[in-house]
């Protein structure tokens, strides 16, 4: 688990040059605002390009697919009937809770831990091909429909397609369904663009810890409490019970159970920030949940493992 520990202690201290850049008024919430806009448009892109490009997307069809699904979907439905009924809140910020509730940080630390916890980075790819083809096209539509007011089904359904990731999943996708490799003259500079990516959103995200208000801001904390429960908790349960009553076992089943159990993605509070909705719930749930993984993956490779 020596690895676990690496990959989170990293992803801690470049979270703390964001702070510190923030306390020494090196950077302030405007630059928060354009690290969080380049990694967006261009750097995320560039990397979803990059990453599904090499990706065998025949492994992801199976079992671990599905059990990964129903650990989604059961933590992200519970949230949205919480937030409708007793929070009340608007489409926009249930959203972004729904995503704080289920939405695993499966790229930038979702891929070492399968790499070298799990002993090969395909575990992590049923993950990113659920949240990359299905959770970010339909929550992105949602969100555009929220900040632009009422449009029409067709305006909903296609304005997605028009999104810089969805464009680079699309493309990324069609590139490894017909095993196309990319000329270096253009694989080099993605690559090289994608590599901002982790990198814009981890310091984005430590000026907000030092400038975007004190945590517990963010909302209720009941419902902080929730989205963490729901992260940290319900879904690699469920995605473990799946998995089991899908006939998974051994390693097999230990993957499912540890990346369900990655926390938050980053890529939540870029969302937030974009949108103008629901920034301070989804910066303090993936303080919550990155700081209590590491116990909770303790314990599931201890049963496990």
């Amino acid at each position: 688990m020596g690895s676990v520990l690496e990959g989170f202690a990293t992803i801690g201290v470049v979270i703390a040059v964001g702070v510190l850049l923030a306390h020494l008024r090196i950077l302030d919430i405007g630059a928060q605002q354009v690290l969080s806009r380049v990694s967006f448009y261009v750097a995320s892109p560039a990397l979803i390009v990059t990453l599904m490009a090499r990706t065998d997307v025949s492994h992801v069809l199976g079992r671990q697919l599905v059990a990964t699904v129903c650990g989604v979907v059961v933590p992200l439905m519970v949230y949205v009937v919480c937030a409708r009924v007793v929070w009340q809140r608007g489409l926009g910020d249930t959203v972004i809770g729904g995503f704080a509730s289920a939405y695993v940080n499966a790229g930038n630390l979702g891929l070492p831990v399968a790499a070298y916890v799990l002993g090969d980075a395909t575990y992590v790819v049923p993950t990113l091909l659920l949240q990359l083809c299905v959770l970010t096209p339909i929550g992105l539509a949602l969100l555009d429909h929220d900040e632009r007011g009422s449009s029409s089904l067709r305006t909903v359904v296609l304005r997605p397609l028009t999104t810089p990731l969805t464009l680079a999943m699309l493309i990324g996708l069609l590139l490894s369904v017909t095993s196309t490799t990319l000329p270096e003259p253009v694989s080099a500079p993605l690559v090289l663009i994608g590599g901002m990516a982790v990198p814009s959103m981890l310091v984005a995200y430590g000026v907000s810890l030092r400038l975007g208000g004190g945590f517990g801001s963010g909302g209720p904390a009941s419902e902080i409490a929730l989205a963490s429960v729901l992260k940290l908790l319900v879904q690699p349960l469920v995605a473990t019970l799946a998995g089991a009553c899908l006939g998974l076992t051994g390693h097999a089943l230990l993957a499912v159970a540890v990346v369900s159990a990655l926390p938050t993605a980053q890529n939540v509070f870029t969302y937030a920030i974009r949108y103008d909705r629901g920034r301070l719930l989804a910066r303090d749930t993936i303080l919550v949940t990155t700081t209590l993984c590491v116990p909770v993956t303790l314990v599931i490779a201890a049963v496990l493992g």
